[in-house]
């Protein structure tokens, strides 16, 4: 994953993978979602991003799938 920030069009670029793009999708305004061949979403883009989304404050966190107990 992929993620840039270009502050002089305040365009967020989230870029899932690194498969080819063949079509993107203009979901509103703001937002184009880049789309593979198989029609699986490979990138996000958010135009005017500090007025869509709270860009100050950011986070990751990746959950573990829980421990399965013997049967």
């Amino acid at each position: 994953m992929n993620i840039r920030y270009f502050p002089d069009t305040d365009t967020l670029y989230i870029q899932l993978n690194a498969r080819d793009v063949v079509e993107t999708i203009e979901l509103n305004e703001n937002t184009l979602l880049d789309i593979d061949a198989q029609g699986n979403l490979v990138a996000l883009t958010l135009e005017h991003a500090h007025t869509t989304i709270n860009l100050h404050e950011f986070s990751f966190q990746q959950a573990v799938a829980p421990l399965l107990q013997p049967t």
